[in-house]
């Protein structure tokens, strides 16, 4: 279904979508005035102006510490894998996921982002004086920060208006006890927002403007903006500054099969609609940090670690299911197109239990039956596929 959202006028739709394997794309974005958030601490609460907000249902009462994650499950009934953008529209109340997780991932993330932090976080330096960058930034900073958590979720995140911080609207983080500003300030480099965003949701953001080189006839978006903890095997810092054919040029069948389509659809996704895909694969390595590899076929990964698993040699602790629940919006003031997502990952020993063994194993072969054979390779099928089938099946 569609959503519409309200803020003084009525808002459009927005958000995005991407392709397989490499980086996918979406996220969305309304607003409206908002309810003011009391205090009890010693700042005081900013219940004095009111504010725009998205149009969201608010989880009162929510716990996230016995809220379960979300169990995808997208390989049911596929026994043929097609390389398409498969979307569905998105009620924008579920943009962003919280669970009994959350703690201990976002210290996960703080680490991740302190020993590699040029990796995770980056701004296309090439083009850092367009102004549409910083300001797109900061409207998806103040969007999560302002707008998005503290209605959502009020019982994790509260908006307050703080003296020790010069009386400025700050919110409050209720799980982890951290403060953040809800506007970037303008002595702040861009980059320290995409920090801040890293260390408070669990979830990575990706924008993308319109390059203004390219003809009005024949649109193209390109990444000019990250913040991505938990890649699936890609480094994100090299995709920086490319266009969406370059970004997922390894992908077999993308030129083929999406390419045209995917820019057509960027350039026409609306600001109030919000989309969101899930995109599958298996890995034999659990790390949620995968910036070197593993996760897709490629000609710099150590060819010992491409080695054939044999039946019966999987290491079942570290084998897993791993899915991306990817959104993507355009905001409204900037129009930049954001694709965010969050990795879930599910043992395939948990699969099996389910009694969905059977069924994953029918997928999996069925990436070697559909329209792009290749995808089969590509998510480095050669190397586990067969001892993960049999298993699964076993």
């Amino acid at each position: 279904m569609d959503f519409t959202f309200i803020c003084d006028s009525l808002l459009k739709q927005c958000l995005l979508l991407a392709a397989s394997g490499g980086i996918c794309f979406f996220f969305f974005w309304g607003w409206r005035r908002a309810r003011s958030f009391s205090s009890a601490t010693k700042c005081r609460s900013n219940d004095s102006e009111a504010r725009k907000k998205l149009s969201i249902t608010p989880l009162d009462g929510f716990d996230w510490k016995t809220t379960e994650p979300l169990q995808l499950r997208p390989f049911r009934g596929k026994e043929k894998y097609n390389l398409t953008m498969a979307i569905e529209n998105l009620d924008p109340s579920e943009l962003i996921q919280m669970d009994r997780t959350y703690q201990d991932r976002i210290k996960k993330r703080q680490a991740v982002l302190d020993q590699h932090h040029d990796i995770v976080v980056a701004v296309n330096e090439p083009s850092v004086k367009d102004t549409r960058i910083r300001a797109a930034v900061s409207e998806l900073y103040t969007f999560i920060l302002k707008d998005y958590l503290p209605n959502r979720y009020p019982s994790m995140f509260r908006l307050e208006l703080c003296p020790e911080y010069g009386s400025k609207e700050m919110l409050q983080n209720l799980v982890t006890g951290a403060k953040w500003p809800t506007t970037l300030a303008d002595n702040e480099p861009t980059i320290r927002a995409l920090e801040i965003l890293t260390q408070t949701v669990d979830e990575e953001f990706l924008i993308l403007l319109p390059d203004i080189s390219a003809p009005e006839d024949t649109p193209s978006y390109v990444l000019q903006v990250y913040a991505t903890c938990f890649p699936s095997g890609f480094n994100t810092r090299e995709k920086l500054g490319l266009r969406l054919a370059d970004i997922h040029g390894p992908v077999p069948g993308y030129a083929q099969k999406l390419e045209r389509s995917m820019d057509r659809f960027f350039a026409k996704i609306e600001v109030g609609r919000v989309i969101k895909r899930v995109n599958w694969g298996i890995t034999t390595e659990t790390d949620l940090f995968a910036a070197f590899g593993s996760m897709h076929a490629s000609s710099t990964v150590d060819p010992q670690r491409d080695q054939v698993i044999p039946t019966g040699m999987l290491n079942l602790e570290h084998t897993v299911l791993r899915c991306e629940r990817q959104t993507l919006h355009r905001l409204p003031e900037t129009r930049a197109l954001v694709f965010a997502f969050h990795t879930y990952t599910y043992p395939v020993q948990q699969i099996k239990d389910e009694g969905l063994g059977s069924e994953l194993a029918t997928a999996i072969e069925g990436l070697k039956k559909g329209n792009v054979p290749a995808i089969y390779s590509y998510k480095r099928g050669d190397v586990w596929g067969q001892a993960v089938t049999d298993f699964l099946r076993s």
